[in-house]
């Protein structure tokens, strides 16, 4: 195993989670090493959001997280921050209209999902997540599965990725392991130790580091990938009575991942695989599908379940919330333009119609903020106006002004001198309808606490004894060869999670290092033998 190595500036004393600076009585070292926000104020708590009790509803005023995500979502110009490669194209959406054998409408009141089939139209982007614009589509990495419903209620998106979990459950990390999951910011090179590093402390990815590092990480194309909106969102019906959903795509060609080996040696000849594949089998009529399945569940604490069903490094199980479809995706039209359709169209959790609504999901809660403010700024204040992020039907707002406005929403009303709302004269009024708000209610001290049902090791662990021989050889493999790269308290740390995930999973990682470790050894040995010999010949002259 490698050596330990001594970072820069480490006082071997940690502060992340405790107080902030005790004024005189820290040592410059602990002033110099104390977190704070760009305001200077210490931070006492860099794990959780601040919600209405450790499950509810996150406050606009969490200022820490605003102030540090809205700062992460500014990080690059103007590529993505993450999500950067992607490939897309149109297709329509067409509802069942109803789940099992009741109708739709017993659970929300969308229309998009109402009268059996009615088609919307869509437009899909897949992407990969942590790499830039150009790189290969063979690396590992989680594949965002992003859908825009164009619906005629306005637009609605269900923003994804194709496994069905995620590496943390408290927006306020998404930073964190963003950064350390890209390039070091010294040497612009992705770094095994500080991507495990992070992880080593965060115990609630296990379960998608399990997935990841398996050919799950590596989907073959785009074609034959799940998605998952992994966040848990709510329907609400005409009475506005509400319950927890979870979207699945399957996809109809069948599911296929690659072994490191198999990406590799696609790599060496075509780094843009997916891409082509998309394209020419739309091109020549293979149109792709998936079908859209959905959990149930009401909107409670559940607690005969052992974690937070809003816990998105969770998997609702199957058999206790079957998956009901409810309508089905082709995708048959390309893109005529790639950056003015893939790479302009922009994407946000919080773009939602009337009958879909949001959960406590903290993860949600944070990204519904974040993304819509990272497309202002990565495409511009009237990105909604470009053709592909612009609703297919009649939009009127009071909101006027920005960067490369080209068009008026109130254009064509009777009175556009009345740009505001409410108004005696002629401006935009509100609607109304008969159906009932939906009003959760709400009650709870302000706190920043995690969960209280976490349970971060079982679901990994039947992640990995799901796996057949092949796939669990290659993770095995995979973990290894990125664990070598760091020192030995990050390695130590990492067999101890998936010893309590399951004994042999820890073991196998364990033994897997230590061959590793020997086998450098030997290699090192003999390469100091050779040198010698190589000295002894030049000496015989």
């Amino acid at each position: 195993m490698k050596k330990d190595k001594k970072m820069s500036g480490d006082t071997g004393t940690s502060v992340t989670g405790q107080g902030g600076p005790r004024d005189s009585r820290l040592t410059e070292n602990e002033a110099a090493n104390t977190l704070t926000t760009r305001q200077g104020h210490p931070i006492k708590n860099n794990q959780n959001t601040r919600t209405v009790g450790n499950r509810g509803p996150a406050t606009l005023e969490n200022y820490q997280f605003i102030e540090k995500v809205s700062h992460f979502d500014r990080e690059r110009i103007p590529e993505r921050v993450v999500h950067a490669r992607g490939a897309g194209a149109h297709g329509y959406f067409e509802t069942y209209g109803k789940v099992g054998d009741e109708p739709i409408s017993k659970y929300t009141r969308a229309k998009v999902f109402q009268d059996a089939g009615k088609q919307t139209p869509v437009f899909v982007r897949f992407s990969t997540v942590m790499h830039g614009n150009h790189s290969p589509e063979t690396l590992r990495d989680p594949r965002g599965f992003a859908v825009k419903f164009y619906t005629e209620e306005g637009n609605w998106d269900l923003v994804g990725n194709n496994l069905k979990v995620f590496f943390i459950r408290d927006a306020i990390k998404f930073p964190d392991f963003v950064h350390a999951l890209k390039p070091d910011p010294v040497t612009n090179i992705q770094d095994n130790e500080r991507v495990f590093d992070f992880l080593s402390n965060t115990p609630e990815a296990l379960h998608m580091i399990t997935l990841v590092f398996s050919p799950w990480g590596i989907p073959a194309n785009y074609r034959q990938m799940q998605g998952s909106g992994v966040n848990t969102y709510k329907w609400v019906n005409k009475d506005g009575e509400a319950v927890l959903v979870k979207y699945h795509w399957e996809p109809k060609q069948g599911i296929k991942n690659l072994t490191q080996k198999e990406a590799d040696e696609i790599q060496k000849n075509n780094f843009n695989h997916a891409t082509q594949d998309l394209y020419e089998a739309i091109e020549r009529g293979d149109y792709p599908e998936w079908e859209l399945f959905v959990q149930i569940m009401s909107d409670d604490e559940h607690p005969e379940l052992n974690f937070d069903p809003l816990d998105d490094t969770k998997i609702w199980p199957k058999d206790q919330f079957p998956w009901y479809p409810v309508g089905k995706m082709v995708l048959n039209k390309n893109p005529e333009n790639y950056f003015a359709e893939v790479e302009q169209a922009a994407f946000g959790t919080g773009v939602l119609v009337d009958g879909l609504d949001f959960s406590d999901d903290k993860m949600l809660q944070g990204r519904t903020f974040s993304y819509s403010d990272t497309q202002r700024y990565r495409v511009g204040t009237n990105y909604l106006q470009l053709p592909i992020n612009a609703p297919k039907k009649h939009v009127a707002t009071n909101q006027q002004g920005g960067d490369m406005e080209y068009e008026v929403d109130t254009a064509g009303q009777s009175n556009p001198h009345i740009n505001y709302e409410p108004s005696n004269i002629d401006g935009l009024k509100e609607y109304s309808d008969s159906d009932k708000d939906y009003t959760p209610h709400v009650e709870g001290n302000l706190v920043r606490e995690t969960l209280d049902r976490t349970n971060d090791y079982e679901q990994a662990g039947n992640a990995y004894r799901e796996l057949d021989d092949v796939e669990r050889n290659d993770l095995i493999s995979n973990l290894v060869s990125a664990l070598a790269d760091c020192r030995s308290i990050i390695q130590e740390k990492m067999i101890e999670h998936f010893t309590k995930c399951d004994e042999d999973y820890g073991r196998r990682v364990k033994e897997g290092l230590e061959k590793h470790m020997l086998s450098m050894k030997a290699k090192a040995e003999q390469a100091v033998q050779e040198a010698e010999q190589k000295g002894h010949s030049t000496d015989s002259y």
